[in-house]
């Protein structure tokens, strides 16, 4: 621990250093740190998915009722923060998509412009994957949400889906 300590701080020294020196990091930095943290929130948005998953097969018993009194009050919050989540990636793939459009309209006056489009296609068809499994646990546990929150969800749901259809 007190190796990694010492290799931290000389590390944080010379990201000073070069701070100091440039006033800004590389673009490639930046961009590697955005990709870190999608990956990042889709991993969380993953696994929650599995977590709401998990709980509705430990509250269904063998007649399809639910067993656990516990579980009709989690699942919702649950779902609920699952939503959250899926729309903030949402946001980060749009992010994204704005900036390469912009990149690409700045490579008309001579700008540089990387024209591989498989890191955004790459992030949408896994935002969708999410987007779909998680449409699925909604739909599961219909009967757990009740009358009210299943509509919000289902347009909330709709809603991300669309708005990546459209831009």
């Amino acid at each position: 621990l007190r190796l990694v300590a010492i290799v931290r701080a000389i590390l944080e020294g010379e990201k000073a250093a070069v701070l100091k020196r440039d006033h800004h990091l590389p673009l490639s930095f930046h961009r590697r740190q955005e990709e870190l943290k999608f990956s990042l929130g889709l991993q969380r948005l993953q696994h929650r998915v599995r977590e709401i998953k998990a709980l509705q097969d430990e509250g269904q018993g063998r007649d399809g009722a639910v067993q656990s009194p516990v579980a009709p009050r989690e699942l919702p919050t649950l779902i609920l923060e699952a939503v959250k989540e899926l729309e903030a990636a949402k946001q980060q793939v749009l992010k994204r998509i704005q900036i390469w459009k912009r990149q690409q309209q700045l490579a008309g006056n001579g700008a540089i412009f990387e024209e591989n489009l498989a890191p955004l296609q790459k992030r949408c068809e896994n935002l969708v994957e999410v987007y779909f499994q998680l449409q699925q646990q909604v739909m599961a546990a219909s009967t757990e949400l009740g009358p009210e929150l299943l509509p919000r969800l289902l347009e909330r749901l709709k809603e991300v889906l669309c708005s990546l259809v459209r831009r």
